[in-house]
């Protein structure tokens, strides 16, 4: 059977979600986006009457869109899912809605979902009902390695220089721009060449791979994080990273060298400087074949089955040069 999908969320600018269906849709299915109106900013959330307006939004949508499934991306999105009876619910969890303000909704709705979806093994265990470890796929087509000349040459920086990626907005409090900033100026001036502080962001996903193939390491100083999509992308390009102690980030980097995993300020310098003196790419690519949007998505394939009790005629994994 081919399936229709709905899918809700809070946030339809989010590159790993739009990745995740447009390899749905490269498999066959049909997918339609439903996204809660109204204004969102790094400092500002929407309000309880946009989520309220969204309720009959989706009812409306449901009943004339001849839907099989509606996939509800981030818990805020999940009361609204299931106000609808006529068609099975799976829900996806990012993190910060299972730690934030919204987790006792994403708790009380997550156990009345067919399935639900967690990035990792800690959420698992904080949300307390049956569920799903399934983080978001890498397209390894789009992220592979390139010769650093030739990336340094194309964003325009310094070849004879270290650059440190900061793929974020300093405006998100939860990335610690204000430590990121301040680990890479005590590295700067612990080594002979200049050490850059490079923040990236609001570019096109497609240009993301020339900045981290034409880094030297990835900072990430965040203070909570699910299963960071930067991490994986940055693995798949062989950067190495150097991080903090959140999300699944410590299992990623497991068996990657050479990376940091850190739970201190001193650690973390002391990484970042061990990285850019050795001047050499991670092993990162091998251990990002295990989350390749390939995998991902057979895996979720495989859950939409069970949510709809029924097999569906659809691919499994597409040709690819990975």
């Amino acid at each position: 059977m081919t399936v229709t999908v709905l899918a809700l969320t809070t946030y339809d600018e989010s590159p790993f979600m739009n990745q995740q269906l447009a390899a749905l849709e490269a498999r066959g299915m049909s997918v339609r986006t439903l996204t809660v109106s109204g204004h969102v900013s790094a400092g500002e959330s929407r309000s309880a009457t946009d989520y309220l307006r969204f309720f009959p939004q989706v009812r409306r949508e449901v009943r004339r869109g001849d839907y099989d499934l509606v996939h509800a991306h981030y818990g805020l999105t999940a009361p609204m899912a299931l106000a609808q009876r006529e068609v099975p619910v799976v829900l996806t969890l990012w993190g910060t809605d299972l730690e934030g303000p919204g987790g006792p909704v994403s708790k009380l709705c997550a156990p009345r979902c067919e399935e639900v979806i967690v990035m990792t093994e800690d959420m698992r265990q904080s949300l307390g009902s049956d569920c799903t470890v399934l983080p978001f796929g890498i397209d390894l087509d789009l992220f592979e390695p390139q010769p650093t000349a030739e990336a340094r040459e194309r964003v325009g920086w310094a070849r004879d220089e270290h650059h440190v990626l900061f793929p974020y907005p300093p405006e998100r409090e939860v990335k610690n721009h204000s430590r990121a900033k301040r680990i890479v100026g005590t590295v700067d001036d612990r080594l002979g060449r200049p050490v850059n502080f490079q923040v990236v962001h609001g570019v096109d996903h497609e240009t993301v791979p020339a900045y981290m193939n034409a880094a030297d390491a990835l900072l990430l100083t965040s203070d909570r994080e699910g299963s960071p999509t930067s991490v994986k992308e940055a693995l798949a390009c062989n950067l190495p990273v150097v991080a903090t102690d959140v999300g699944d980030v410590r299992e990623r980097l497991s068996r990657v060298e050479p990376s940091t995993v850190a739970t201190s300020d001193a650690e973390l310098v002391r990484g970042l400087k061990e990285v850019l003196a050795r001047g050499e790419r991670s092993n990162g690519r091998d251990v990002a074949r295990e989350v390749s949007q390939q995998r991902v998505i057979d895996r979720l394939l495989s859950l939409y089955e069970r949510a709809l009790g029924d097999e569906l005629d659809i691919e499994r994994t597409p040709n690819s040069t990975v």
